[in-house]
């Protein structure tokens, strides 16, 4: 992916946004108006400085809201949020899309510490999760998706939002649900990470070749072991390229912000810095996150590549 994944979690300060006592809130305009650039959409809202409260922190403990920052003078930000657009209808509430104008409200991108646009950073109850800036194509910004949402469950988040800027679209019937994985699924929705760990590696014991369930292991042990990251974790890292604990525990952190290719550069170098048994441990925990971003991934097919080549 040429595009790099945006990278100033450190600079997100969203308390300059929040509604000044005493002044009103009311709900954001539907996309599609003066304002939308043609991105239009019964899961997209213009949101502004006044009503980011209302309608991006208090929306984003129901359902992930997805902010797309951008401006009608930016290349190719139109065309983006067009992709992003047609992917919140066809994710029928999964996320809220909130389109930013940054030229009409520059204290918004000024908040997020954001430089250039297009932009585009995820809420998760209050909490910003960033996901990529420039311009992707439909299939890139799919993935993105798709991985917010399984952060987005892992940690308990499995509402959806309801329609805001026009009628919501006819429901499409979905697949059912597999039962094999209703279990583990169900534990991963009430935020028992635990039981959803127990339970995957119960069917990787039947079939120790299921992909899914394999994937699903992977996702819910990566939730769990970046809940309580010690403050000083990246100075020990950047202290000690063979601080392996201290690595792995970065990487983790880093591919949970969306920095993919971030995490597996890291664990590359330390593959590299290591010999023996740590070196080992460090490669299978890389091969444990190729496993939660996908093998069909790009950026997992390029660091395997580079991998192999680390190896040997």
């Amino acid at each position: 992916m040429s595009q790099s994944n945006f990278s100033r979690p450190g600079a997100i300060d969203l308390s300059s946004l929040r509604k000044p006592a005493g002044a009103p809130a009311g709900p954001g305009a539907p996309a599609g108006g003066g304002q939308g650039g043609g991105a239009a959409g019964a899961y997209v809202l213009n949101v502004t400085e006044a009503n980011f409260q209302a309608d991006v922190i208090e929306r984003s403990i129901q359902a992930p809201v997805v902010v797309e920052l951008w401006s009608p003078r930016a290349p190719g930000a139109t065309e983006l949020g067009a992709v992003l657009a047609k992917l919140s209808t066809e994710y029928a509430g999964k996320f809220l899309l909130a389109r930013i104008d940054v030229d009409a409200s520059p204290q918004v991108a000024q908040a997020f510490g954001v430089q250039s646009v297009p932009v585009v950073i995820a809420i998760l109850r209050g909490q910003p999760v960033p996901l990529f800036q420039g311009v992707l194509g439909e299939p890139e910004v799919r993935q993105y998706l798709d991985q917010l949402l399984t952060v987005a469950v892992a940690n308990g988040i499995t509402g959806r939002a309801d329609p805001v800027g026009g009628p919501a679209p006819e429901p499409v019937e979905e697949d059912a649900p597999n039962p094999r994985y209703e279990k583990a699924e169900n534990a991963v929705g009430a935020g028992d990470l635990d039981g959803a760990i127990a339970a995957y590696e119960e069917l990787l014991k039947e079939t120790p070749g299921d992909a899914e369930a394999k994937s699903g292991l992977a996702r819910v042990q990566l939730v769990k072991r970046t809940q309580d990251v010690p403050a000083d974790i990246r100075t020990r890292a950047a202290d000690d390229p063979t601080d392996v604990e201290a690595q792995l525990l970065v990487a983790d952190v880093d591919l949970m912000g969306g920095h993919v290719d971030d995490a597996f550069a890291r664990l590359i170098s330390t593959v590299q810095a290591t010999s023996g048994d740590e070196r080992n441990a460090v490669r299978l925990h890389l091969l444990e996150l190729f496993d939660v971003v996908g093998a069909d991934d790009d950026r997992v097919m390029k660091a395997r590549r580079r991998l192999m080549s680390a190896l040997f």
